[in-house]
């Protein structure tokens, strides 16, 4: 089988490996949905952060605490402009977009929710944006209901909107599929939970690196995301939710920062998003994210999302030549090709394939439900960032077929 080879200029318009030092020479890094590599740029801002700059925020009255306390202001003001939020104070910094979720699972439907309401997932849901809502429903008596699949495996508005019932008080879906890459129609999916009262989460992890993210234009209600696969640093993430919302909440976790005053009778808590940040923040991690967002946005959205969907395009035109080899996921998936190969566990794929320098994902991704629709235990999953090229491709499509030529 001969790789199939695309015009430079749809693949290589974008070359920035140069900007990604942990990504030597000959090695095809294929696993930025896992996590993404980081820039010069994000580790100079870390270590000007840890090197020259660092002091605590929101406490010290001497200057360099002041100094730092505005440029972690300014990050978040960043994240805002980012997201189309409507204010900096819609933007609560957590570790990741697991803690976010599980923030709105315990503050916001811990709270609002009553026996007999319903939760609405998806089939293709990460594990995080399933286990905390089995948690609340287990606590409050909520039932779970879960949407189906299209046929090329994006989850089904249509079954959406025929299943939706003004019980449903949340809906909590991927914008974009960790396994899949399917992207989700979700001004359409607010449409219909909204059409009932119930409010939407969505979960970004997947998405801000790849397209644009308005949340005014999507009309969702909780957005979460991570900034280590943004290319910024891992233990810092964003929650954004509505204002009114937010201000509906309870705290998360108690200690300082996120207080008004304290006394033994009685604590009351600071305004959002202060009162969902306990304690110390990871103060450089989010300088790291800020200089993630100038980063991408330097490059631009619309053309890593052209980029990758060029590789996404190249790499399946050749794996579906291989006849063993069965391809999950939309034809236009956003940076994510998942695969297996009949009688060869993914496990054994990404062993072989790491022994020819190509790092891909093997495993269930934290999605057991959908690899159980998907009729398989596991995928091998290859995943694209600003860094890769058509000759990662390449290297990938080789590996492959050593692979099949190992198992026959």
């Amino acid at each position: 089988m001969s790789v199939l080879i695309v015009p430079k200029t749809e693949t290589e318009a974008l070359d920035h490996r140069a900007d990604f030092p942990a990504i030597p020479a000959g090695w095809a890094y294929l696993d930025t949905a896992a996590t993404a590599q980081k820039p010069q740029a994000v580790i100079d801002a870390i270590t000007r952060g840890y090197d020259t700059t660092y002091a605590t925020v929101h406490r010290g009255v001497y200057q360099r605490s002041a100094d730092m306390t505005l440029a972690f202001e300014a990050a978040r003001r960043r994240v805002a402009a980012f997201l189309n939020a409507g204010s900096e104070n819609e933007i609560v910094f957590v570790r990741g977009a697991t803690e976010g979720i599980n923030l709105v699972a315990q503050c916001w439907a811990g709270t609002q929710l009553k026996a007999g309401d319903r939760i609405l997932l998806s089939q293709l849901e990460h594990h995080s944006n399933i286990v905390p809502w089995q948690m609340v429903a287990e606590r409050l008596g909520v039932a779970i209901d879960v949407i189906p699949l299209t046929p090329d495996h994006k989850i089904d508005l249509d079954a959406m909107g025929a299943m939706i019932t003004p019980a449903h008080k949340l809906v909590a879906l991927a914008h974009v599929s960790n396994v899949l890459g399917s992207l989700l129609d979700a001004r359409r999916a607010a449409d219909i939970a909204h059409s009932v009262g119930a409010r939407l989460l969505l979960d970004g992890c997947q998405a801000v690196p790849r397209i644009a993210v308005d949340v005014a234009a999507l009309d969702c209600d909780f957005y979460v995301f991570s900034g280590h696969k943004l290319y910024g640093p891992t233990g810092i993430g964003v929650l954004w939710a509505r204002p009114e919302l937010l201000d509906a909440m309870p705290p998360y976790q108690g200690g300082g920062s996120m207080i008004d005053k304290v006394s033994f009778a009685k604590t009351t808590y600071a305004p959002p998003p202060g009162r969902f940040e306990a304690g110390t923040p990871h103060i450089v991690g989010v300088l790291g994210l800020h200089a993630a967002i100038d980063y991408v946005e330097s490059i631009g959205l619309d053309r890593i999302h052209a980029h990758e969907t060029a590789l996404v395009t190249l790499t399946r035109e050749a794996l579906s030549q291989i006849n063993s080899l069965t391809l999950f996921g939309p034809e236009d998936s956003a940076g994510i090709v998942s695969f297996s190969i009949q009688g060869v566990h993914p496990h054994d794929i990404g062993t072989i394939l790491d022994e020819a320098g190509v790092a891909v994902r093997a495993g269930h991704h934290c999605a057991q439900p959908l690899m159980e629709t998907l009729g398989v235990d596991a995928t091998a999953r290859a995943s694209f960032g600003v860094y890769n090229t058509a000759d990662d491709v390449a290297a990938l499509v080789r590996g492959i077929e050593r692979v099949t030529r190992i198992f026959g």
